[in-house]
């Protein structure tokens, strides 16, 4: 057999059962993600800065705690991400040689910011005023995986160079994918302060969407007389777009022990995303470029291998409700509860029907949790963290859930702090490698694991 001549891949945060190109219901999905990409501060803590502020990450989740620093400041930050992805398809097992485990390894540029502090110049309840800016990776795409094993289907069963051949025989089935691209978003976000108690805030969120998946199927396929027939189908799809949000909020101290916030983020809306695919997402099954050996024919699909398409996109509203404990100069613990209405994703500018009843169908409301703490000796800081956040997918089990913890340390020397974090999750998903077709065919099951080293250096200015 021809060696496949692409890698493969998957986002490991993604979290539907995926078709072998993912489809439109599963990019809106996959749109709709948030890595929760920060300062090493906000990883070590999982993102739990709703009633907190005082990080320039903070913005992202309630803009209101900016007001929250005595100065401005600076952040930039760094990330080195490890996933590994095991998968089972048809008669493996995870503990058979045929089980795979892709080892993918990722370094970014994940965050930087600025928060400039203004003091009043008039007397007024409204003691401080703060902007800031904050650039972020919010869904990096960057993956890929295999699988292998015998689903006992030969969907391609027919060299178009000899159609009077049928080979109905199989000895198993090859994919692998590979995704790229990012989502990047850059907040703009207001804040004041009413009597040191009360802090408001407005943001205004700006994305960039770019996204690259190709894959490759390969069916082993032979006849009764035992000719083979080897076909590899491979798929691609280039995706581009700009969209926008906005986010409100406030945090109030009741005392010098505990305060609380709430915030709401607004959909956000794609008005136009653009995609290049050699694939049609209305055929029975997803035909592609397929590659027919030994003879090497290749066919396309519909007559037309590329298809550029434009259509719009609404994510889901988020809101979050906090509150923290303040323990003196010594430490802090901090609860971020998030909830987010799957079924409101929308995509329209097409047909969209189907998509459409499937957001609202078999999508759900999401529950999240995520829980940081941090405890200060002299100038040096020991943070940690929880996080939980609930599948989206009405289907899914337990374990598709992400769960996972954070550590991190961080010192200070007094114009410029150092920052370092290890955040750990995982999840269990599935991924159809078969798409849209009548014969049932159990998807791959995948383990994901991801781990995150991320490093910050801040300055006062």
């Amino acid at each position: 057999m021809k060696k496949i001549i692409t890698i493969a891949f998957l986002f490991a945060a993604t979290v539907t059962s995926y078709s072998q190109s993912l489809r439109y219901q599963d990019l809106g999905v996959l749109f709709s993600k948030n890595d929760d990409n920060g300062s090493a501060r906000f990883t070590a803590m999982s993102g739990a800065f709703g009633a907190l502020g005082g990080d320039v990450s903070a913005m992202s989740v309630n803009p209101a705690g900016i007001s929250v620093f005595t100065n401005s400041y600076f952040t930039g930050t760094i990330n080195s991400r490890n996933t590994d992805i095991s998968a089972k398809f048809g008669d493996a097992n995870f503990n058979d040689r045929r089980k795979t485990t892709t080892d993918n390894k990722y370094f970014n540029l994940s965050h930087a910011g600025a928060v400039l502090v203004f003091d009043s110049a008039y007397k007024s309840d409204w003691n401080k005023f703060a902007i800031g800016f904050n650039y972020r990776i919010t869904n990096d795409f960057e993956d890929s995986f295999s699988a292998q094993g015998n689903e006992a289907v030969t969907i391609f069963d027919t060299n178009p160079r000899n159609p009077g051949t049928i080979y109905n025989f199989t000895d198993g089935q090859l994919y692998d994918t590979n995704y790229n691209g990012e989502t990047t978003e850059l907040n703009i976000a207001f804040s004041s302060v009413h009597r040191n108690k009360l802090h408001v805030g407005l943001g205004l969120n700006f994305y960039d969407l770019n996204f690259t998946q190709q894959s490759v199927l390969t069916e082993l396929n032979s006849d009764e007389d035992g000719n083979i027939l080897d076909v590899e189908l491979y798929q691609e799809n280039l995706t581009t777009g700009t969209g926008f949000s906005a986010n409100a909020g406030f945090i109030y101290k009741a005392n010098q022990n505990f305060r609380f916030g709430l915030a709401y983020q607004t959909p956000t809306w794609y008005t136009e995303i653009l995609q290049d695919t050699n694939y049609n997402q209305d055929s029975n099954i997803d035909i592609g470029e397929t590659a027919f050996f030994p003879d090497e024919v290749y066919s396309f699909s519909e007559n037309n291998p590329r298809q550029f398409i434009s259509y719009k996109l609404k994510t889901p509203s988020k809101i979050t409700a906090s509150a923290a404990f303040i323990f003196g100069k010594d430490g802090l613990i901090s609860l971020d509860y998030i909830n987010k209405n799957y079924k409101n994703i929308k995509l329209s500018n097409g047909d969209f029907n189907v998509e459409n009843e499937f957001f609202e169908n078999d999508l759900r409301n999401t529950h999240s949790l995520n829980i940081g703490t941090e405890w200060r000796m002299d100038r040096f800081s020991l943070r940690g963290g929880y996080k939980f956040e609930q599948d989206p997918s009405k289907s899914s089990i337990a374990s598709d859930n992400l769960k996972g913890y954070s550590l991190g340390v961080g010192y200070n020397f007094g114009n410029m702090k150092l920052d370092f974090s290890f955040s750990d999750n995982n999840r269990t998903g599935v991924y159809n490698l078969y798409s849209n077709l009548n014969t049932v065919v159990n998807p791959s099951e995948l383990k994901i694991d991801n781990k995150t080293i991320t490093a910050s250096i801040s300055f006062n200015l």
